[in-house]
Formats: C-alpha cells, sequence, structure tokens
C-alpha cells in the first residue's frame, strides 16, 4: 500500500520540473533552476528510494511464512502467522522467532500496511477477501505435491519479493540435493500411516518424497490419491515392508486409538519402522529435500 506522502512529493518533483520547462521555453537562464531542481530531488531522494525499494510484506501462512523467510530481507518481513512457531509443522521454527508475528487477521494486515500479503489457498476466504477489498495485494499458494511445484513457489516468490537471485539458488540448491540421492534399486513397499487411519498417495507431496527415495508407496498399488483413509484390515492383508507413521500430537487421543491395535502392534514388528519429523514435509522447501535423503539412507542401509 503506498503512502499519501509518497505522491505528495512525486507531485511536486513533477510540478517543479514542468515549471523548469516552462522557463527554458522563455529563454531564461536554467542553470540556477537545474540547480535547484537538483538539490529538490535529492532532498526527495530518500521517498524516491523507499518507493524502488523491495516491497514490504506479510504472510499469513505457515508455508508462504517459511519461503519469506528464505528469500527475503529481514526488514521486508513486517510479519508472519503464528503458525511458524510450531516446530511439528514449521521447519523454520527457531527462526520464525525473531520474526513478528500474526494471527492471519485482516485487522492486524491493516494496520502493517505491507504493499504484499502472501497467503495460503486454504487461507481463510472471508480474510482474503477483506484485504483485497481493503486494496491490499494479496498472493495465494497452492501446498506443493511436486519438487516442481517447490520450484515453482520459490521462484514466484522471489520475484514477488523482488529477491530473484536468491530464488534461483534455493532451486539450486535442491536440484543438487536430490541429484545426489542415487537410486540403486526398489526399496520395497512402504506404508504411511497416521492418525484415524490416514495415508497419503498419488498427488501428496509425501507421495513424491518416498517415491524420489526409491520406495513403492502402498497407497499407489491400491490406486489411492491425496489424502484418504486406508483401514488397518488393508494394511495388515498387504504386510509392507516399510512402516511410516506420522507423529503424535498432544491431545485428540482417540484419533490415535489405531496407533494402539495388536495388528498394527503386529505389522510394526515385521515391518521395518520408519521415522521422519513432519516438518519437513508439511510444506514444500528446500528442506524437503532433507526428508527424501533420510528414506533414501534407510532404504539402502
Amino acid at each position: 500500500m503506498k503512502s499519501a506522502e509518497r505522491h505528495r512529493n512525486l507531485r511536486t518533483v513533477l510540478s517543479y520540473i514542468g515549471r523548469l520547462t516552462g522557463a527554458w521555453r522563455a529563454g531564461h537562464d536554467i542553470c540556477k533552476s537545474a540547480s535547484l531542481a537538483g538539490a529538490l530531488l535529492v532532498a526527495l531522494f530518500g521517498s524516491v528510494t523507499l518507493s524502488q525499494s523491495a516491497p514490504k510484506v506479510a504472510s499469513i501462512n505457515v508455508c508462504t511464512d517459511q519461503l519469506a523467510m528464505l528469500l527475503a530481507d529481514k526488514e521486508q518481513l513486517t510479519s508472519i502467522s503464528y503458525l511458524s512457531l510450531d516446530h511439528k509443522t514449521s521447519y523454520l521454527f527457531e527462526k520464525a522467532a525473531t520474526y513478528p508475528l500474526n494471527h492471519g487477521r485482516a485487522e492486524e494486515i491493516f494496520l502493517q500496511k505491507p504493499d504484499l500479503v502472501l497467503a495460503g489457498s486454504f487461507t481463510a476466504r472471508a480474510t482474503v477477501d477483506l484485504l483485497r477489498r481493503l486494496g491490499f495485494q494479496v498472493e495465494e499458494f497452492r501446498p506443493a505435491s511436486t519438487f516442481d511445484d517447490i520450484r515453482n513457489n520459490i521462484k514466484r516468490v522471489g520475484d514477488l519479493l523482488e529477491q530473484p537471485q536468491r530464488a534461483e539458488a534455493l532451486i539450486a540448491k535442491i536440484d543438487q540435493g536430490l541429484a545426489e540421492v542415487e537410486l540403486k534399486k526398489r526399496a520395497g513397499t512402504i506404508a504411511l500411516y497416521y492418525a484415524n487411519n490416514y495415508t497419503s498417495g498419488r498427488g501428496s507431496l509425501m507421495d513424491t518424497v518416498v517415491r524420489h527415495a526409491g520406495f513403492t508407496n502402498l497407497a499407489d498399488k491400491l490406486s489411492l490419491s491425496g489424502y484418504g483413509q486406508m483401514p488397518l484390515e488393508v494394511l495388515v492383508m498387504h504386510q509392507p515392508d516399510y512402516l511410516l507413521m506420522g507423529e503424535r500430537y498432544e491431545g485428540a487421543a482417540l484419533a490415535y486409538q489405531n496407533y494402539e491395535h495388536p495388528a498394527l502392534q503386529a505389522i510394526k514388528k515385521q515391518a521395518v519402522s520408519v521415522t521422519l519429523p513432519d516438518n519437513l514435509t508439511v510444506c514444500g522447501g528446500p528442506f524437503t529435500v532433507e526428508a527424501v535423503k533420510i528414506l533414501s539412507d534407510i532404504a539402502y542401509e
């Protein structure tokens, strides 16, 4: 959002240039006028510099928070969402503690007056719509489900923040990290198993990660796509070689009843149990490559 002061300064400069042009047409000596014009521009230089500097940005989504922290100058970010402090969802939770926080409310963002707001496609519609009605530029991002999505999101944020070189460096880091994962053979079948019997299939970021690491996702064998439920009976029937279970969160004890089932305990004795920090894959970023490396090391150890 541009300040009224910058507009007033610009009008002053244009008005003076107009008077200077009139003086030239009248045949007056313009040397003194030119000197005054230069002095005026110097006096206004701070305002001109501000209008040409990288935009001020607020982020109200945990995934855009992390890309913004990786790409922006610190003074560019007016705030990031408080969700970035959660170590289970945010890989950059420690860095997030050094930034001003918001709770995704339009009134907070309005008072900060950023030039740009970064949001997720699942951010509350009322908030996004209100911010746009108030005149803010709001850019929405869909969750990444592939490494190409991650690259595209990084490039887009880099362009919006006027930090394209940093974006290119992050993308190069991703490419280098993935190239270092050498697949010797398919490692076997892995089952992704979360609270309430949920799993991740084709079209999810976790599916992309396990396939890059050399595994076959059991959900793919079952033609499951996205995020959906996989009954425990199906898991027992297919006997995966590896079992990756999601981290347990405090509360919601009923959601984890399936974790205590005797049938699952039996599978855990036969399959190789795999653990992976959730914050590597909740959002897509250069840190997601670390998830591939961890799983690849397990696959070929």
